[in-house]
């Protein structure tokens, strides 16, 4: 059994993200994580150097033994757009996703965006707020 390599570290998530290129992904991240602050009581924690996540809940995996902490809810802003990390799953989510605006969505948990000019701000927080609400419900998190 492998070891999760992606955990929390105690590196500042404001400072990554001043670092985050091109200047228009960094606004956009920088703004993300306002958005996340705006509907979460839990604090933004810089996993592995460059997710950011919010709370925590032990998992273990059905398919294998592996099993670990991972956050309730996360962000990354990767290369090719930022991608939100919904842990119950993007399919729980499908009425909201659908009015999202322009997206893609995996089938497990990442939703991919190019811009936050490109989606209704007013949804993405009320998938935030049900998925890390569901989290808890599922997971007996606080």
């Amino acid at each position: 059994m492998g070891e999760v390599k992606t955990r929390p570290t105690s590196l500042d998530v404001d400072s990554f993200l001043m670092e985050v290129e091109p200047a228009t992904k960094r606004e956009d991240s920088i703004e993300l994580k306002k958005i996340f602050d705006s509907v979460l009581d839990e604090k933004a924690t810089l996993w592995s150097n460059n997710m950011i996540g919010y709370g925590t809940y032990h998992y273990k995996s059905d398919r294998s033994k592996q099993e670990g902490d991972w956050p309730l809810i996360a962000f990354s802003p990767r290369k090719q757009n930022i991608t939100i990390y919904i842990m119950p799953g993007t399919d729980k989510y499908k009425e909201l996703l659908d009015k999202l605006g322009k997206h893609k969505a995996s089938k497990g948990s990442c939703i991919y965006i190019n811009k936050l000019a490109d989606i209704d701000i007013d949804v993405l927080k009320e998938i935030i707020t049900r998925s890390v609400a569901d989290m808890k419900r599922m997971y007996g998190t606080n």
